[in-house]
């Protein structure tokens, strides 16, 4: 499976990872929602499980998908600060373009 993150992303998922509660826990990225064609995603701290992949990005942090979710392969976690402060994960891929 892939991801990836941009710089902001990083940063921010980074900041998750550091705060209180974190400890022996990863970032997951997941579908919250599916819409036949388009599928809303969430990020939450968590704990790996029997058909997690850990995909290693090139910003130094490991993500955790669900390796039987399909929209989660392809996804581009992004943070924007305008217009507010959020993540956004699209999958190109999958004519995604929903976010957290």
């Amino acid at each position: 499976m892939k991801c990836k993150v941009n710089q902001k992303a990083a940063n921010a998922l980074k900041k998750m990872l550091e705060s209180e509660g974190a400890e022996g826990k990863m970032i997951r990225v997941e579908v919250t929602e599916l819409h036949g064609n388009h599928a809303h995603y969430g990020i939450k701290l968590d704990t790996q499980k029997e058909h997690d992949v850990v995909v290693k990005t090139d910003k130094g942090v490991d993500i955790l998908l669900d390796s039987r979710e399909e929209f989660l392969d392809g996804i581009f976690v992004q943070y924007f600060f305008v217009p507010k402060e959020e993540f956004v994960i699209t999958n190109s891929s999958k004519g995604n373009h929903h976010h957290h």
